[in-house]
């Protein structure tokens, strides 16, 4: 059974009123959005909440393999925060799929600011759904 899309993602949604609304183009095995963060997705006054940005860069790699048809779920989520991200800031994000196998797919992602600093980036490990 495919994994159904029914625009209430909480990242890309466009039907969610309080999701953040990404805009996704996917090439080939890559796939691009930029971010600007609210006040509302602070954590200390002015920087993003890193829950904030594992759920963005988490997007980037489940939205991916939605994209390319292989019907996937995140199983593990491996992040790291590099340096803060900060509110009203343009973040580009940019998701990629490393390698896929018969039952799980690795899969990276990187959030950079404006100045091309990596911000944050993640690891991922997703399972096909049958």
């Amino acid at each position: 059974m495919p994994l159904e899309n029914d625009s209430f993602c909480f990242v890309c949604g466009k039907k969610n009123r309080i999701g953040l609304h990404l805009k996704f183009k996917t090439k080939g095995r890559k796939t691009n959005a930029t971010f600007i963060p609210k006040k509302e997705h602070q954590g200390y006054k002015d920087i993003v909440h890193g829950g904030i940005l594992a759920a963005v860069l988490d997007e980037a790699m489940t939205r991916l393999g939605y994209e390319i048809g292989l019907n996937t779920v995140t199983a593990r989520l491996e992040v790291d925060l590099r340096k803060p991200a900060y509110v009203n800031k343009k973040l580009f994000l940019e998701g990629r799929i490393i390698k896929e196998e018969e039952r799980k797919v690795l899969a990276e992602s990187v959030l950079k600011n404006e100045d091309n600093e990596t911000v944050a980036e993640a690891k991922g490990i997703l399972v096909k759904i049958k």
